[in-house]
């Protein structure tokens, strides 16, 4: 089974190394493809100097562009699983393997990490304002789409094939976790969770403030609202795949 880790990052040239050392000590049969979302930094010579596949937007598109891109990439290169690992040290690569599981047991085709769940344990988990606004996104998309997902925020996530396909086709573009869910849901795939622990970003700091949090919810609440009632479905085994980036 091919598996490739998609980490988008931008600015991230000083948690990179931790992170994607982590990456390799834990999943060094993993490929590994940053994708630099437009960084002033030098994400992408840190990037390339650890061995990773670099893919450079022109542009800051924001996260829900940089993780298409590698959606993209991983569909016209025909990967088995892709994997999201932020690029600023939350995720623990150490815990991939639990993450993949429900995929390799057939059991599903998008895995959520949460820390929300019975066994997540401790570790990082945000804000009280962001836990109420996971609370209520929760509720909104069990609600709206009848899928059950207790950290809908949570960018740490594994996706089979189908997902895959369905999401280098179409992929949310801002604040996209939550709505990605949905629109995976809407396309009749199975989305599933799995308890996992988070940390503290080591450096800088997040983009998302109270005003912002706010903001994201009242998006995140509209974009639910209009979802269409049926996502197409991931095309079939043999149709022609999109193309990736050079």
């Amino acid at each position: 089974m091919r598996v490739l880790a998609i980490v988008p990052a931008y600015n991230e040239a000083r948690n990179l190394p931790g992170a994607l050392a982590a990456l390799r000590d834990a999943a060094p049969g993993c490929d590994v493809c940053v994708v630099d979302d437009g960084s002033t930094d030098d994400t992408a010579a840190v990037a390339a100097r650890l061995g990773a596949v670099v893919l450079r937007e022109p542009v800051n598109l924001g996260i829900g562009g940089a993780v298409q891109t590698g959606y993209r990439w991983a569909a016209a290169r025909g990967y088995d699983v892709a994997v999201q690992v932020d690029g600023d040290g939350q995720h623990d690569p150490g815990q991939l393997a639990a993450l993949l599981q429900p995929i390799l047991r057939g059991e599903g085709d998008l895995v959520i990490g949460s820390r929300f769940l019975a066994g997540a344990g401790g570790g990082f988990r945000s804000t009280a304002l962001r836990r109420a606004g996971i609370r209520y996104l929760s509720l909104f998309l069990r609600l709206r789409c009848g899928v059950l997902a207790t950290d809908p925020t949570s960018g740490f996530r594994a996706a089979g094939r189908r997902a895959i396909e369905l999401f280098a086709r179409r992929y949310p573009s801002d604040y996209p976790e939550p709505e990605a869910i949905a629109v995976a849901a809407r396309a009749g795939l199975r989305v599933r969770e799995v308890p996992v622990t988070m940390a503290e970003r080591r450096h800088g700091r997040s983009s998302i403030d109270a005003w912002r949090t706010l903001y994201y919810l009242l998006k995140v609440s509209l974009a639910l609202l209009l979802l269409p009632v049926r996502e197409a479905a991931p095309l079939p085994a043999g149709e022609p795949r999109p193309e990736g980036p050079a």
